[in-house]
């Protein structure tokens, strides 16, 4: 069993495993060399290409795993819209979802639909070292909603709240279709090699409490429940610390936390539950002693049993490569 497997089954470990949200990307040259002749798309979609990216990261930072390059929005295609990156303003998804589209939505076979990302995990599995844990991930029927509703990125999320408050059956109908559809992505994924299963729900924290219970909870908890419970899975959503105490019990092995929440008092709040985080990205580019002490002390506020160590959201582009080598360097020299 890999360490990254011992910390998410809530076991003590030496040290905490180390992996990297977006911890392959364009701070890397070798990925930029790649994004010259391949589009965001291109690479997920070829699954060559998706573990050569997957692995260069491994190889060259030196994490306790390797996440599968892909995207989160990739089951949007298969369900009617099409998707593309522009170079300014984050991804864009047309048509717009209203609450008459939802019941003409088509089946998703994600085995024919989305089989290149099963392709990826099989050869990246191939090629990663037996003691690396592999990762698979999905996106949470919320984040997803709120993307295909929005068309992009959601800013302050008005037509996604209209949608859900005033068709609650449209909706409902809607997260319980992504909710099947991320299952059954996970699911393929660990079929394919992925020891570690991801959800991520980047727009969780829009959510009142309440609306998160109503809303939202239920759908990430039906994700959850469809999963083996010998695969460790991870639930990670961006500003949530006014949801902490509803996170723990969504079904995830582990709470991955952002830089927002306090470490310490997130331990208090889950007990033993395993937590992941939650290092603020632009530590990074400070100097080399106040990272390094930075992470230590996210160690031991996060401790040494049932402890993953991240960042608390994704690696930036314009991360000097040596900084995060000196972050996972500094990670696993520790010692309880």
């Amino acid at each position: 069993m890999t360490l990254l497997e011992r910390a998410c089954r809530g076991e003590r470990t030496e040290r905490p495993p180390v992996w990297l949200l977006r911890q392959a990307g364009r701070y890397q040259e070798t990925y930029r060399t790649i994004r010259k002749r391949a589009s965001l798309l291109d690479i997920c979609q070829t699954p060559a290409l998706a573990t050569q990216v997957t692995l260069d990261a491994v190889d060259q930072i030196g994490v306790d795993a390797a996440i599968i390059f892909s995207d989160l929005l990739l089951p949007l295609m298969p369900l009617g819209q099409s998707l593309s990156y522009p170079e300014r303003g984050g991804p864009r998804l047309t048509p717009t979802l209203t609450p008459d589209d939802v019941s003409r939505l088509p089946p998703v076979n994600v085995d024919e639909s989305l089989g290149y990302v099963g392709d990826a995990v099989k050869l990246t599995r191939a090629g990663l070292s037996k003691n690396l844990s592999l990762i698979g991930f999905a996106g949470a029927p919320f984040t997803l909603a709120a993307y295909m509703i929005e068309g992009g990125s959601p800013g302050n999320f008005v037509k996604t709240k209209i949608f859900m408050r005033n068709h609650p059956n449209e909706w409902d109908a809607l997260l319980s279709r992504l909710a099947s559809v991320a299952k059954d992505l996970l699911l393929m994924q660990a079929q394919a090699g992925a020891d570690v299963l991801q959800l991520f729900d980047s727009w969780a924290g829009a959510l009142s409490p309440t609306d998160y219970l109503a809303f939202a909870k239920p759908y990430t908890q039906q994700v959850f429940e469809g999963l083996p419970k010998e695969i460790p899975t991870i639930h990670f959503g961006t500003q949530t610390a006014g949801l902490l105490p509803l996170l723990k019990d969504t079904g995830a092995a582990v709470v991955g936390l952002d830089w927002r929440v306090n470490l310490a008092e997130a331990r208090r709040i889950f007990k033993t539950t395993p937590v992941m985080g939650n290092l603020d990205p632009t530590v990074l580019f400070g100097p080399r002693d106040t990272l390094q002490k930075e992470a230590q002390r996210i160690i031991r506020e996060g401790g040494p049993q049932g402890f993953v160590f991240n960042l608390g959201h994704g690696v930036l582009p314009e991360t000097p490569l040596d900084q995060v080598v000196c972050l996972v360097e500094t990670v696993k020299a520790w010692r309880w």
